[in-house]
C-alpha cells in the first residue's frame, strides 16, 4: 500500500458517531454531471441520452423511482434542458427527488408513453443517434424504435465515463457506508452465540446498521459448509464450536453503498481453518500491491490468482480455491464496471472504487472470505477500512 497500507483508515469522511452527518449530493454536482455527458455526446455526434428508472437516473436528475410496466425515463439531450416521461398520476410523487431543471411529460393510461419519449428525442437528438442507458430494458428501447426511425447505440460508454470517477462527495458517502457496515460488523461479531441461525445473526447486522443510520441492502451469514459456496447453500445451519462465520454486508448511505465481508470461527481454530484465513489476507494484499494507475484491472485478478495456484489451488477458477473474481466496481449499485477479473482490460485511474475480495472456498468443508473497498489514488489504492487483522481479531 502507498498512501494508506492494509489495516490504515480511509478517507476518514463522518461515520457512525463521527461529528456532522454526510451531505447528500447537491443540485451543482449533478449538473455537472450532466454537463459533462451532454460534453461527451457532442464530441461523439451524439442526440441525447435515454435514461429509464434506476441508479443512473438518480445519478443525472435526482429522481428514485422504481421500475415497473408504467415507465419513467429521461432524455437528456447533447444541449438542453432534460424531460423526464412519467405517468400522469405519477408526476406529483416523481417531482419530489427531481434535483435538477427539468421539464416533466406525462401520459395518460390509455395513451403511449413511447411517443412522448419519442417526441422529446425527436426535438433533441437531431440527426444524431439515440444512446440508451445500458440497464433500460428492451421493451422501451423497441417502442421507441416504433414510434420513428432513430438509430440507437449503447450509452454505457457515455455513462460509465461519468460514474465511474467519484467526486470528493462521492468518496466521503462510500466512507461513511463502509464506516458503518464495518462498525455494526464489529457489534455483531460480540454478540454470535452457540445455536444461532445465519438468520439471527443476520437480523442483529440488519438492526445494527439502521440504528447507525444507514439503510442494510444486504446482510448475508454463511454458515460451516455454506461457506464454501460464495452465495450460500438452502441447507438449514447453526452455530457450533469450530463454526466458520462468513459475513457479507453491505449498507446504503445517500444512494452511495458499502460491501464488505469477513470471516472467522467460532471457538478455537483449526491449523487448517487459520492457515486458509491467513492465505487470503495475503491475497488481498497482493490484489493491492498490483494497483497501480495504468494497470489493466485484469492484472489485479491475475496477481492473485498466481499466488493462490502456487499455494495448491485452483488452477484458475476450479475448486477448491478462488471460483469468482477478485473484485468489483462500486457505487450507487453494489456491482458496477470495471470489474477485477482477466477479461476486463480497463486501466486503472484515480477515482475508480472497487471491491477486493479474493475467497477460497473448499466444497464440502468451508470458506474464507475477506473483502474491503477502496478508492485508486494518484499514490495508489486507498481502502475505505481497515483490513482484518487475524482469524482471531477480523474486525
Amino acid at each position: 500500500m502507498r498512501a494508506a497500507g492494509p489495516g490504515a483508515a480511509g478517507p476518514g469522511a463522518a461515520g457512525p458517531g463521527a461529528a456532522g452527518k454526510p451531505q447528500p449530493i447537491t443540485r451543482a454536482e449533478r449538473l455537472a454531471r450532466i454537463a459533462r455527458v451532454q460534453d461527451l455526446m457532442q464530441r461523439q455526434g451524439i442526440g441525447a441520452l435515454l435514461v429509464e428508472s434506476g441508479s443512473s437516473l438518480v445519478y443525472f436528475t435526482g429522481v428514485r423511482w422504481s421500475r415497473s410496466e408504467r415507465v419513467t425515463a429521461a432524455v437528456i439531450p447533447a444541449r438542453g434542458q432534460a424531460v423526464i416521461v412519467t405517468p400522469f398520476f405519477e408526476a406529483p410523487s416523481v417531482s419530489e427527488t427531481l434535483a435538477v431543471p427539468a421539464e416533466i411529460r406525462t401520459w395518460h393510461e390509455d395513451r403511449n408513453p413511447f411517443a412522448l419519449i419519442a417526441g422529446a428525442v425527436r426535438e433533441a437528438g437531431g440527426q444524431g443517434a439515440i444512446a440508451v442507458e445500458q440497464t433500460t430494458r428492451e421493451f422501451i428501447v423497441e417502442g421507441l424504435q416504433r414510434e420513428g426511425s432513430f438509430r440507437v447505440v449503447s450509452g454505457a460508454a457515455l455513462v460509465d465515463a461519468c460514474r465511474r470517477f467519484k467526486s470528493p462527495a462521492e468518496l466521503a458517502l462510500m466512507q461513511s457506508a463502509n464506516d458503518i457496515t464495518l462498525a455494526a460488523l464489529r457489534e455483531v461479531h460480540g454478540a454470535v452465540r452457540a445455536g444461532m441461525t445465519a438468520h439471527d445473526i443476520s437480523a442483529l447486522m440488519e438492526a445494527a446498521t439502521t440504528r447507525a443510520g444507514a439503510t442494510s441492502e444486504f446482510a448475508m451469514v454463511l454458515l460451516n459448509e455454506a461457506s464454501a459456496y460464495p452465495h450460500g447453500s438452502r441447507t438449514p445451519q447453526a452455530v457450533r464450536e469450530g463454526s466458520v462465520i462468513l459475513m457479507d454486508c453491505g449498507c446504503t448511505v445517500e444512494d452511495y453503498q458499502s460491501d464488505i465481508s469477513r470471516s472467522w470461527v467460532f471457538g478455537e481454530p483449526s491449523v487448517r481453518q487459520r492457515k486458509v484465513w491467513q492465505t487470503v489476507r495475503q491475497g488481498q494484499d497482493l490484489v493491492f500491491a498490483a494497483a497501480r494507475p495504468g494497470v489493466p484491472v485484469a492484472s489485479l485478478d491475475a496477481a492473485v490468482r498466481a499466488f493462490y495456484e502456487k499455494e495448491g489451488w485452483g488452477p484458475g477458477f476450479a475448486l477448491p480455491g478462488l471460483s469468482h473474481r477478485a473484485g468489483h466496481g462500486i457505487g450507487m449499485d453494489g456491482h458496477e464496471s470495471p470489474y477485477l477479473v482477466g477479461s476486463d482490460q480497463t486501466p486503472l485511474a484515480p477515482g475508480m472504487c472497487f471491491s477486493n475480495e479474493p475467497g477460497l472456498y473448499i466444497p464440502g468443508a468451508f470458506g474464507i472470505r475477506l473483502e474491503d473497498c477502496w478508492v485508486m489514488t494518484e499514490a495508489g489504492p486507498r481502502p475505505f477500512t481497515p483490513l482484518a487483522r487475524s482469524i482471531d481479531d477480523p474486525i
